[in-house]
């Protein structure tokens, strides 16, 4: 009988060695899905931004963590799983927390395929943070540049373009990189990123309580449903303004889910033909163009 490997983040493990079980180790593990980056980049960019707060909140722990600042060698995305929406580390045996000693600054020396860096040379003779810099410029190449930017909302976008461009140049650690990414997801989900918008509707919307269109459909990109255009808003007048920008949507419902930043999950549609009663939605129909 054969075991099938599922892939997994180690939660934990124990170690027995008893006369009724001699040298038996026992490892718990939480199951995740395999990284798929072209699936991630079909995915909708709260959902990438989450992937990326989570490598960077892994990677902070990992500069800090109490057998000193760990780094991993093997960085590439099958290393990492995705366990409830956030990536977790599955391989730890390229772990290390050896920091490399110098006695100059070109003994600290990191190259990768695009790009190669000098880093100081301590007093102590140690090259100072390489194992948290190579960390954080392998979230950069293999993750920042793919997930951060691309379809992030228009306000967001100087700041995330400004994360990137700080990590791909190593110019932050990692305790900069944490903080401003914790900075955009507070922006994101305080709704202080629509602040500096205008939010002038072109249109005039009519409010159809416990109301819900089940079909009239049309795709958008990035959407949580691939047969319609679900996005997630964090009020009313957002929603609003997304149905604006899209010439074939003349219609949109307020659902109660929400995502897991807390925002609200609307669908939006192409028509309000057919308009069935639903106590848990809201719908809002377009009167005026």
């Amino acid at each position: 009988m054969g075991l099938r490997w599922q892939p997994g983040a180690l939660y934990g493990y124990c170690y027995q060695d008893s006369n009724d079980i001699p040298d038996t180790l026992t490892a718990i593990t939480e199951l995740g899905s395999p990284l798929e980056m072209i699936q991630l980049l079909q995915t909708s960019w709260e959902d990438r931004f989450r992937i990326c707060l989570s490598l960077v909140r892994l990677l902070h722990y990992l500069a800090h963590s109490p057998l000193g600042s760990v780094t991993l060698l093997d960085f590439r995305p099958r290393q990492f799983v995705i366990v409830d929406g956030e990536l977790k580390v599955t391989d730890l045996d390229d772990a290390s927390i050896e920091e490399s000693s110098c006695t100059s600054n070109s003994d600290c020396f990191m190259e990768f395929p695009a790009r190669n860096f000098t880093l100081p040379c301590s007093v102590e003779g140690r090259c100072q943070n390489m194992n948290e810099k190579r960390n954080l410029y392998n979230a950069y190449r293999f993750f920042f540049t793919y997930l951060l930017p691309h379809s992030a909302p228009p306000s967001l976008r100087p700041l995330l373009d400004k994360i990137v461009n700080a990590t791909g140049e190593l110019h932050w650690g990692i305790d900069e990189t944490a903080a401003q990414l914790e900075r955009v997801l507070n922006l994101y989900k305080s709704g202080e990123y629509l602040q500096n918008t205008t939010r002038i509707s072109k249109s005039e919307y009519r409010r159809v309580p416990e109301a819900f269109i089940p079909d009239e459909n049309y795709r958008c990109w990035p959407s949580y449903h691939h047969k319609g255009c679900l996005l997630s808003v964090f009020d009313v007048n957002e929603a609003i303004e997304i149905c604006d920008s899209y010439s074939q949507c003349k219609a949109f419902v307020l659902t109660n889910q929400t995502t897991w930043t807390g925002r609200q999950l609307v669908f939006f549609k192409a028509a309000s033909n057919h308009i069935m009663p639903d106590p848990d939605k809201i719908t809002y129909v377009k009167v005026t163009d």
